[in-house]
């Protein structure tokens, strides 16, 4: 019989190594990673929103939520501005150029995982989520707190070899 730790193990490998190329085919194919495509989805879907806004839209730290955007900026995905009424205030939103990165962005992995998981059944979905806690806990990574974004590496880096 096949050591079940080292099955359990192959399968965590393969969902951190689908990450992985996923990361890599997002870069190389709309020049982002999947956390700069979550916040750009996000911008898209709120219009023009404050970057706080956005951070606790993503359940991620405003701190890295602007390094994202610095990113983002840059690459002239998306435009920040001085709110109107409130000069303090910064609003940001999605270029033409960031509507078309979007457009071409690939199918993510996040997206496909989401939707199928959807499509369990409430039991199976409580099955998984028990499961997945179970693995953190068991690598003693339970209180480690990451958004709900698959991604490798540091959320405002790209991946390397990606671009």
């Amino acid at each position: 019989m096949e050591n079940r730790s080292e099955t359990a193990l192959v399968a965590l490998r393969r969902i951190l190594r689908a990450t992985e190329i996923n990361a890599r085919k997002l870069a190389r194919e709309a020049g982002l990673t999947p956390s700069q495509l979550v916040i750009l989805q996000l911008l898209d879907r709120m219009g023009e929103a404050t970057p706080g806004a956005v951070a606790r839209e993503a359940s991620i730290t405003q701190a890295t939520v602007t390094a994202l955007m610095d990113k983002l900026e840059s690459q002239g995905f998306i435009l920040r501005r001085k709110d109107d009424t409130d000069r303090r205030r910064v609003l940001v939103a999605v270029t033409e150029k960031g509507r078309v990165a979007l457009a071409g962005a690939p199918n993510v992995l996040q997206e496909r995982f989401q939707a199928r998981f959807a499509a369990l059944a409430p039991w199976e979905q409580s099955m998984i989520i028990s499961a997945f806690e179970r693995v953190a806990a068991l690598l003693d990574v339970e209180n480690i707190e990451v958004p709900p974004i698959l991604d490798v590496g540091t959320l405002d880096e790209p991946v390397k070899g990606g671009q």
